[in-house]
C-alpha cells in the first residue's frame, strides 16, 4: 500500500521514460521497478527540501503563502539555478493555458447567464399575464373566505339567538318561581 505523501507511480514512470527517451537514440527504455522506487524517492526528497527552502524565504519575508518566486530563490540558495529557466518557462505555458480556459470558463458562464436572464424576462411576461389571473383568483378566494365567515357569523347569531331563547325561557321560570314564592308568602301571612 502506497503512503500517503509517495508520489503516483504511472506519473513517476511516465516523466523518467519520457525524459529518459529524449536521450537515448534506443527510444524505448524499461525501467526496474527498483529504479522506479528510487526515481519516486530522489524526487520526493527533492521536492522536501525545496519546500522546506522556500518555507525559510517565505517566513524571512514575512509572508505565509510560498509563491513561484519563493521556489526559483529556494532553487538558487540550493545550487539547483539551472532548473530555473526550465522551470519558469513551463509556468508562463501554464498560465497562458490557465488564462485561455479561463478566458473560455468566463465566456460560458456570461452566455448562461444571459439565457438566464432571457428566460427570466419571458416567464416575468407570462407571470403577469397570468399574474392578472392568479389576482382574480385570489380575490375570489378572499369572497369566499369572508362568506364562510360570514356564514360562521350567521350560524353564532343563531346560537346567540338560542342563547336569547333561552335566558327568556329562564326569565319565565324565574318569574313563574317569584309568583309561586310569593303565592306561598302570602298565603302563610294569611294564617
Amino acid at each position: 500500500m502506497a503512503e500517503p505523501d509517495d508520489l503516483p507511480k504511472t506519473i513517476v514512470r511516465r516523466v523518467v521514460k519520457d525524459k529518459l527517451s529524449r536521450c537515448s537514440e534506443d527510444g524505448d527504455i524499461s525501467i526496474h521497478k527498483d529504479a522506479l522506487l528510487a526515481f519516486s524517492e530522489s524526487a520526493k526528497i527533492f521536492i522536501h527540501y525545496i519546500s522546506a527552502t522556500a518555507n525559510d524565504i517565505c517566513k524571512e519575508s514575512r509572508r505565509q503563502i510560498i509563491n513561484a518566486e519563493d521556489v526559483f530563490k529556494a532553487l538558487e540558495e540550493t545550487e539547483f539555478a539551472e532548473f530555473i529557466r526550465p522551470l519558469r518557462a513551463s509556468l508562463e505555458e501554464f498560465r497562458k493555458k490557465n488564462a485561455g480556459k479561463k478566458a473560455a470558463a468566463s465566456k460560458y458562464k456570461e452566455s448562461e447567464a444571459k439565457k438566464k436572464r432571457k428566460l427570466e424576462g419571458e416567464s416575468s411576461n407570462k407571470g403577469e399575464a397570468s399574474g392578472k389571473g392568479e389576482a382574480e383568483d385570489e380575490a375570489s378566494d378572499k369572497g369566499d373566505a369572508e362568506d364562510e365567515v360570514s356564514d360562521k357569523g350567521d350560524s353564532e347569531d343563531e346560537a346567540s339567538d338560542k342563547g336569547e331563547a333561552e335566558d327568556e325561557a329562564s326569565d319565565k321560570g324565574e318569574a313563574e318561581d317569584s309568583e309561586i314564592n310569593e303565592r306561598d308568602e302570602g298565603c302563610s301571612s294569611d294564617d
